[in-house]
């Protein structure tokens, strides 16, 4: 077949193949399908578990009260040698709270649940404007050198869909040396095997995935920057 040049012979025209309508109806049932799958298995995805237990035990002290007595209870059946709670100012409230900080509202929040103040401690993060939980990460990491500390492995303790997320901000955050565990401890606000159904699902699902997917491609390209 003569092959029709255009633009003084710059550009031609090839002929090719398109779908017929069948194709099309293929194509669309077979991307809402992946789409289906995809939606079914993103919270399974982002509330990574993968648990190492001993070593010392770090909350995350925004978390509600609820995940904090689950980080009790992981405490009094496992050993730790310490409970280290993470967090930058509190945003809403301060003025009318003695804690000016979540790391030091979780540590109290333990202290009332039964722990011993000699194994809790609050490790403060200051304010940034982006990248709070690596800031955490990171005020922890400067915490053990100021005190000679040097953890071989944690086990992070936070929340439903943050999990896979926190646990690669806070390894980048504490380098090769020191194995990250993590605990997805599940949130009561939806129903995360259909977490499509609700406004807070769908909201916390979808911005989690944006942040990880920022946090694993364009991290270190902003930091280093």
């Amino acid at each position: 077949m003569e092959k029709k040049r255009a633009c003084w012979g710059l550009l031609r025209r090839r002929s090719g193949l398109r779908p017929t309508w069948r194709g099309w109806l293929l194509l669309f049932f077979s991307s809402a399908l992946l789409l289906v799958l995809a939606a079914r298995g993103a919270h399974r995805f982002l509330a990574l578990n993968q648990p190492r237990p001993g070593g010392v035990l770090v909350l995350e002290g925004w978390a509600p009260a609820y995940v904090l007595e689950g980080g009790v209870a992981e405490f009094n059946r496992t050993h730790y040698d310490r409970v280290f709670v993470t967090g930058g100012p509190i945003e809403w409230g301060a003025a009318l709270s003695s804690y000016k900080t979540y790391a030091d509202l979780g540590a109290a929040t333990l202290l009332k649940l039964g722990l011993n103040s000699n194994l809790v401690q609050a490790v403060p993060s200051a304010a940034v404007r982006q990248d709070r939980t690596y800031a955490s990460a990171v005020a922890l990491k400067q915490w053990w050198r100021a005190h000679g500390m040097s953890p071989a492995q944690i086990n992070l303790w936070t929340v439903g869909a943050r999990a896979r997320r926190s646990r690669l901000l806070y390894q980048r955050a504490l380098g090769k040396g020191v194995a990250v565990g993590v605990v997805a401890f599940p949130l009561n606000d939806y129903d995360a095997r259909h977490w499509w159904r609700s406004s807070q699902g769908f909201r916390v699902v979808t911005s989690e995935l944006t942040a990880y997917a920022y946090a694993r491609v364009l991290f270190w390209k902003f930091k280093s920057g």
